[in-house]
C-alpha cells in the first residue's frame, strides 16, 4: 500500500532545512515537550504503543528495548546512537543527519529521559563528515536555546549529547563492537550475556538505538503512540508507523522515500524508483542492504501461520515490507534499502564483490567467520578466473552453512546468507563460468 508521508523528510532539499528555525517551523520540539510532562515510565509505555520496530536491521521493538533498562540508581545510564551505517546499499540514516539532525537530537532527549540517562553518544562512521558537521551544529543550536544542558525545556533533568567519530570499520555497526570502539578498545563484538542494558558503555546500563529509530520518536509524541502505529498497513503485526525506504542500483530514480510501513518492493522499485534502468527485465533484488538474501522477481511466497494467510501465494515483490512478513518468507527486511539488479548484471561478479567486502571487513575474532569468509572469496575468485570446479561450487554451500550460527555476532550470518542465496538462485550462472569459462561471459558488474 503506497502511502507517502513526510514526518522526517518535510525539509529535505530545502535551503537551510537542517537548521533549528526550519525544524521548529515544521513543528519540531513539540513532541519532547509533551514527553517531559509525563513520567519516564509513561514515556516508555507510549513508545511501546507505537510499535517502532528497530530501523537498523534487527527489527526489535524500540519501546520494549527501552523497558529493559534498569531503574535509575547510582550507576550512570547511557543512550548510544548507532550512526555507523556501513551496510552496502544503505544510506537513509545519513540523510537524517545531514538534512534533519534536530529530529535525532529531539529523539535522543526523549530517549534519555525515558531510560534515566543523562549522556548520549552518537557514534558516526568516520567518512560521514557532513553528517558530523550538521549534528554538532544542531547540538550547539539546541544548547543555545536551552533545549540541552541542565534544564531542557525548563525540566530539571540534565541531558548532554556528544558526537563520536568511528574509524571506518563495518563491524562497529554491531552494537557491542560499537561500544568497545566508543571506549577506545578494539572494535570487536562482545559475548552476550551480559546485554548492554545490564553492562554496556563503560560497564554501565546502556541502550543502543539506530538513528532513524530515535528520529521518528518525536512524531510518536506529537500524534500519540496508537495513532502513529495505525499509520502502518502492518499495524496488526505490531509493525507500526512510517519509515524511510531506500532504493539503489539499476533504477531510474534511486533515493530515499518516506512511506507508511506496508509498502511493497514492486511499489518501491517501479512507482517510487521509476522502474528498472533502460526498461530492462529485473534480474533480482536485495530487500534491505547487502546482508539480506537476494530474490528473483517471480518468487512465490508461502508464510506459515494464520497471521500471514493473506500473503501466501503472492510474489515476493508484492509482500508488504515488514519485519515479520519478510522474516516469515525466509528473508530479511534489514535496513529497508533495496538494491536492484537488471538483467545486464552478472550475479557471479556481484557475489565476488560482496565476498571481497565481507572477507575484508571481518574483525577476525571468530574462526568460522575469519577463515570462512576468506575461503568463500577464494572459491568465487577461482570461478570468475575460469579455474573453479563443480566440487568447489558444492563446497561453497557447505562452507557458508558452517559459518551460519557459529559466531559471536551476526556478521558471519550476514556474509553467509547472501552467499547461499546467490548460489541457490543463480546456480546456472556459476555453472556456466565453470563449464564454458570466463571469456564467454557477456554481463558486467555495473551498467
Amino acid at each position: 500500500m503506497l502511502k507517502r508521508t513526510d514526518y522526517l523528510t518535510k525539509n529535505y532539499g530545502k535551503p537551510d532545512g537542517w537548521t533549528l528555525a526550519a525544524y521548529e517551523a515544521g513543528g519540531g520540539y513539540r513532541g519532547v515537550r509533551k514527553a517531559l510532562m509525563m513520567s519516564p515510565g509513561a514515556v516508555v509505555e507510549e513508545t511501546k504503543k507505537a510499535h517502532i520496530r528497530g530501523r537498523g536491521g534487527a527489527g526489535f521493538d524500540c519501546g520494549m528495548k527501552w523497558s529493559f533498562m534498569p531503574k535509575p540508581s547510582d550507576k550512570p545510564h547511557y543512550l548510544v546512537v548507532n550512526a555507523d551505517e556501513g551496510e552496502p546499499g544503505t544510506f537513509k540514516d545519513r540523510t537524517i543527519m545531514e538534512q534533519n539532525p534536530h529530529a535525532l537530537i529531539e529523539g535522543c532527549i526523549i530517549g534519555c529521559y525515558a531510560m534515566g540517562a543523562h549522556t548520549c553518544y552518537i557514534y558516526v562512521r568516520d567518512e560521514l563528515h557532513l553528517s558530523k558537521e550538521r549534528l554538532w551544529a544542531a547540538i550547539e543550536e539546541a544548547k543555545a536555546k536551552g533545549y540541552l544542558g541542565q534544564r531542557p525545556f525548563g525540566k530539571t533533568y540534565e541531558v548532554n549529547i556528544f558526537v563520536h567519530t568511528g574509524a571506518g570499520a563495518y563491524i562497529c555497526g554491531e552494537e557491542t563492537a560499537l561500544l568497545n570502539s566508543l571506549e577506545g578498545k578494539r572494535g570487536q563484538p562482545r559475548l552476550k550475556p551480559p546485554f548492554p542494558a545490564q553492562s554496556g558503555a563503560f560497564g554501565m546500563p546502556t541502550t543502543v538505538n539506530n538513528v532513524e529509530t530515535l528520529a521518528i520518536v518525536p512524531t510518536v509524541f506529537q500524534l500519540g503512540g496508537d495513532a502513529f502505529s495505525k499509520l502502518s498497513a502492518l499495524h496488526h503485526l505490531n509493525d507500526g508507523g512510517t519509515r524511510l525506504f531506500g532504493v539503489s542500483g539499476h533504477v531510474k530514480k534511486p533515493g530515499v522515500y518516506e512511506c507508511a510501513v506496508g509498502l511493497t518492493l514492486r511499489e518501491l522499485i517501479f512507482d517510487l524508483g521509476g522502474g528498472v534502468l533502460d526498461d530492462r527485465p529485473l534480474l533480482g533484488v536485495v530487500p534491505g542492504g547487502s546482508s539480506c538474501p537476494v530474490h528473483l522477481p517471480d518468487e512465490i511466497v508461502n508464510i506459515p501461520g494464520e497471521r500471514f494467510e493473506a500473503y501466501n501465494g503472492k510474489c515476493i515483490l508484492d509482500i508488504p515490507l515488514g519485519v515479520d512478513t519478510f522474516r516469515g518468507a525466509g528473508s530479511m527486511l534489514g535496513t529497508c534499502c533495496a538494491i536492484v539488479m537488471s538483467d545486464a548484471v552478472d550475479p557471479v561478479l556481484a557475489l565476488q564483490n560482496l565476498m571481497h567486502f565481507y572477507r575484508d571487513e571481518s574483525c577476525g575474532q571468530c574462526t568460522p567467520c575469519r577463515e570462512g569468509c576468506g575461503w568463500l572469496e577464494r572459491v568465487v575468485n577461482k570461478i570468475v578466473a575460469g579455474e573453479g570446479t563443480m566440487a568447489e561450487l558444492d563446497q561453497f554451500h557447505e562452507i557458508a552453512t558452517n559459518i551460519t550460527g557459529s559466531t559471536i555476532c551476526a556478521f558471519g550470518d550476514g556474509a553467509a546468507q547472501p552467499a547461499l542465496a546467490f548460489i541457490r538462485r543463480y546456480r546456472k550462472n556459476f555453472e556456466d563460468y565453470i563449464n564454458n569459462g570466463a571469456a564467454t561471459q557477456t554481463r558486467s558488474l555495473s551498467l
